[in-house]
This record gives structure tokens, C-alpha cells and sequence, in this order.
């Protein structure tokens, strides 16, 4: 007696069936690069679920530290001179034991301050010292809460002038420390930028050989 043929358990999917699972394959992407892709990489929110989800915001931080670097990168490739290796950080070797209230910047003696630069969100402030070519001056500064972004550099009016000479800097940080030494005549210090929500306030404390302490508005 002839056996009956068995029928296969599973089909190859129909023509129909595989097209239909690409359009909903395409479709599930398209969302998911307008709802989450576009705010979290490029700031763009179409449906506005992004900035619900905080992704918007994470992505216009993006795009501007993208611009800031960019910016940066374009200042230092027409800058002729060379920045140097930065300088061996090290503790400041002049500690307050308190820190003054009232004015924002109180001076101890001519080579010793703390200053104290208050930061909304996406503000950015810069504080300069005057100094001599091989002056060295010990810092530290901190914030009070959250991080910063921060760019170490120098600049220079007089002849030859120097637009941009970069030290360091960095993305993200709460804390920095070390020895700046002068490459040259000028104005030599940091600028600082709060990509945070909340209102920053970074202390600033210098001792050293320098001139003048100089709020750069």
C-alpha cells in the first residue's frame, strides 16, 4: 500500500508577505530616525516627543560642541605658532583657608586671587591674567555643581599679534589643576561654557608671577 505524501509544516513566505514585512521593516525605521535618530544626533525634533524624552536637547548640545570644535580647529590651523605641550599639572602651592564672601573677586596680595564666575546655561565667561614671557602661575579651579567645558589659551595684541594660542581644554569637566607657564607676552587664561540646565559657579584660584587679573566681557 502506497504511503500518502506528507505535506511540508512550513511554506516559503508568498511574494506577498515578504514585501509586506519590508514595508513595515522601512516604516519602523522612519520612526524611529524621526522620533529618537534626529533629536538625540542633530537636534531636530518633527514630533516633538524628542524634547519630551530630553533627546533634543542632548542633541542641540551636540551640534554646538560640533560647531565649538570646528571653530576652534580652524582658529588653531591659521595660528602660525605651535601650541606647546602642556605644562606638568601640580598642586596650588597657595591654599586660602577660607574662602571670602561678598565681592566676586578677592584679592590676597597682588599675586594671589579668587574669583568666583557664575555661569547660566549655555553661558560662557573668560578670566585673563597679564603675564611676562616664562612667568608661571599656579591655578585650580572647581565648580559647585555639575561640569563644564573649558579652554585654556592665551592671546596677544601687541605686535606680533596672537589671536589664539591653546593650552588645553576639554569637555565635561568639574575640576581642573595645574602650573600655566607663560609662552609669551600677553594675556593668558580661561574660558569656560555651561552646557548644563542648571546655573554654574566655578571658583578660580591663581598665585604666581602675574600683572593684572582681568574679567574679559
Amino acid at each position: 500500500m502506497t504511503e500518502p505524501t506528507a505535506e511540508a509544516s512550513s511554506a516559503l513566505p508568498s511574494s506577498q508577505r515578504l514585501l509586506r514585512s519590508t514595508v513595515i521593516a522601512m516604516a519602523t525605521a522612519g520612526v524611529l530616525l524621526v522620533v529618537a535618530v534626529l533629536p538625540a544626533e542633530y537636534g531636530v525634533d518633527p514630533t516633538g516627543i524628542g524634547n519630551v524624552l530630553g533627546l533634543t536637547e542632548m542633541g542641540k548640545i551636540k551640534q554646538q560642541l560640533a560647531q565649538e570644535a570646528a571653530a576652534d580647529a580652524a582658529i588653531v590651523a591659521a595660528e602660525p605658532t605651535a601650541a606647546p605641550t602642556a605644562a606638568p599639572t601640580a598642586a596650588p602651592t597657595a591654599e586660602p583657608t577660607a574662602e571670602p564672601t561678598g565681592a566676586p573677586v578677592a584679592a590676597v596680595d597682588s599675586n594671589f586671587h579668587i574669583t568666583r564666575v557664575t555661569l547660566s546655561p549655555n553661558e560662557g565667561k573668560e578670566i585673563k591674567l597679564v603675564m611676562r614671557k616664562g612667568a608661571r602661575v599656579n591655578y585650580a579651579w572647581s565648580t559647585d555643581r555639575g561640569v563644564v567645558n573649558y579652554d585654556t589659551h592665551a592671546d596677544r595684541t601687541a605686535a606680533p599679534a596672537i589671536s589664539y594660542y591653546g593650552y588645553a581644554k576639554g569637555s565635561g569637566v568639574a575640576a581642573d589643576s595645574g602650573v600655566l607657564a607663560a609662552a609669551f607676552d600677553g594675556s593668558h587664561g580661561w574660558f569656560w561654557r555651561n552646557r548644563t540646565r542648571e546655573v554654574v559657579t566655578v571658583t578660580l584660584r591663581t598665585s604666581g608671577d602675574y600683572q593684572e587679573l582681568k574679567r574679559m566681557e
